[in-house]
């Protein structure tokens, strides 16, 4: 695949995953404009998140038998008319109306994963999900600076008003300027395909990658959930848009993670996730620092954002790799072992700093972290099966079998 589109799957990526986190610089005016009470005004997130986790379950498995380039095209233009309705609401039903179904078919990011695996070769897959999936970071942690900038500029009214507009414009550009999958088997039908999530938790490698992912994602949501928690609070008490900048720091890591996907391509997904998951460890040490000092948790920060982004590409490119004719379920079941992590550690990271402060919530996100190496190196240890013998041995994933 050409690195144009890829990167116009990036952006793809990085609008839809942004629709989804956009209300989380503007809730207080958000809740208020809207007549929502401040202990509700969390929904306003929340319902996005949720109509996120459905749309894995229902809409993802249609990827597989499916035409996804046009999949993405519709999704897109769905998301982009849930935009439209959040960004003009004028009562609170009709907002969180708009932000249920853009959560829904913000799944357009695994279709999008799917659609670049299955187009690419097996020798530059991990390098293809790495670009595309860089705009998931992006879309996460670019949202907060750019939203606090709108909103401050115009209203958050203009934050939905101008991804619905991007949405739009990139359904259209997707249809003109993507190519078709080659042979796209539609055989499978939808029943069966979202019947056969299940099977997957069977299977070692997947459940295994679901677990890291999920303690993972625990990890990465007790930092960005709860980061702003003691920079607003003394000794520094910075402002939104100052709390907004570290993001920069996130993004710097993420991105320098892209690498991970040659990696991948080389074969070294497995010690590459293990380095990865001790430097997230690691790096807590220096976020724990918050406290008394800015420079090392920034270091921290992109050295977390590094690791988090490196496991991700590897665990995608192993899966993807293994299931290549049911690319869509397979990336949307994963998918939902990182929604419940980042929930576990939005949850935890508020209730741990306002009973403990920021050290404990430090402990937490290093603990979040030592759950996924310990199950990352349980698997290790395990006797090699027919299954998983081919991922420690044979050094390109071009000579890897399918697994059916």
């Amino acid at each position: 695949m050409d690195t144009w589109r890829r990167l116009l799957l990036a952006m793809v990526c990085g609008v839809a995953v942004a629709s989804i986190y956009a209300a989380q610089p503007v809730l207080e005016p958000m809740g208020r404009d809207l007549g929502v009470p401040a202990h509700l005004a969390g929904w306003i997130v929340a319902t996005g998140q949720f109509g996120y986790l459905a749309g894995l379950v229902l809409l993802v498995p249609l990827g597989d038998v499916a035409d996804r380039r046009r999949l993405i095209a519709v999704h897109l233009a769905v998301t982009a008319g849930g935009l439209a309705l959040t960004a003009s609401a004028s009562a609170a039903w009709a907002a969180f109306t708009g932000l249920a179904v853009t959560g829904l078919f913000a799944v357009v990011v695994q279709t999008s994963v799917a659609y670049a695996a299955s187009v690419s070769t097996p020798a530059e897959r991990g390098r293809t999900i790495g670009v595309v999936t860089a705009g998931v970071v992006v879309g996460i942690l670019g949202a907060r600076v750019i939203t606090g900038a709108l909103a401050q500029m115009w209203s958050w009214r203009s934050v939905y008003a101008v991804l619905a507009a991007l949405s739009l414009a990139l359904a259209a550009l997707v249809l003109t300027a993507l190519p078709p999958e080659k042979h796209p088997d539609l055989s499978t039908g939808y029943v069966r395909a979202v019947a056969s999530l299940g099977d997957l938790l069977k299977q070692r490698l997947f459940l295994t990658r679901g677990l890291i992912a999920f303690f993972l994602f625990a990890s990465f949501g007790t930092l960005w959930s709860g980061l702003a928690l003691p920079l607003a609070d003394t000794p520094w008490q910075l402002s939104e848009s100052q709390i907004g900048l570290f993001g920069l720091a996130g993004l710097t890591g993420a991105l320098g993670a892209a690498r991970a996907g040659r990696w991948a391509d080389a074969g070294r997904a497995a010690p590459v996730t293990g380095l990865a998951l001790a430097l997230l460890a690691l790096a807590w040490a220096a976020i724990g620092q918050l406290p008394w000092s800015l420079w090392l948790p920034i270091i921290g920060i992109v050295l977390l954002d590094f690791a988090v982004q490196a496991v991700h590409v590897s665990n995608q490119h192993l899966l993807t790799t293994a299931h290549p004719d049911r690319i869509s379920s397979v990336i949307g079941s994963y998918m939902v072992f990182y929604s419940l992590g980042s929930a576990l550690g939005a949850a935890a990271t508020t209730a741990t700093f306002t009973a403990h402060g920021w050290a404990a919530s430090s402990l937490l996100g290093a603990g979040f972290a030592a759950c996924a190496l310990a199950v990352w190196a349980a698997d290790r240890r395990l006797p090699v099966d027919n299954a998983d013998q081919r991922y420690r041995h044979l050094p390109s994933t071009s000579e890897l079998p399918r697994v059916r």
